[in-house]
């Protein structure tokens, strides 16, 4: 996935105001909500906390094949 800066604001944007957001890795549809931006072994990476549980999960930028805030 290409992270434009619209995109990458869109993303920045659901941290600060806690929004849902659906994330795909791996063929794998996560929906979360937007906890902080980060850098994970000097890479950029998005966490997101499940809702059902609290886990946290790592989503690390340039894996993610696609995402859109809920």
């Amino acid at each position: 996935m290409r992270w434009s800066p619209e995109r990458l604001d869109q993303l920045e944007r659901a941290v600060r105001d806690g929004r849902r957001v659906v994330v795909s890795r791996r063929g794998t549809e996560y929906i979360v909500i937007a906890v902080r931006l980060a850098t994970e072994r000097s890479r950029d990476a998005f966490i997101g906390r499940l809702p059902m549980t609290g886990d946290e999960v790592v989503f690390v930028l340039d894996e993610l094949e696609a995402f859109q805030v809920v």
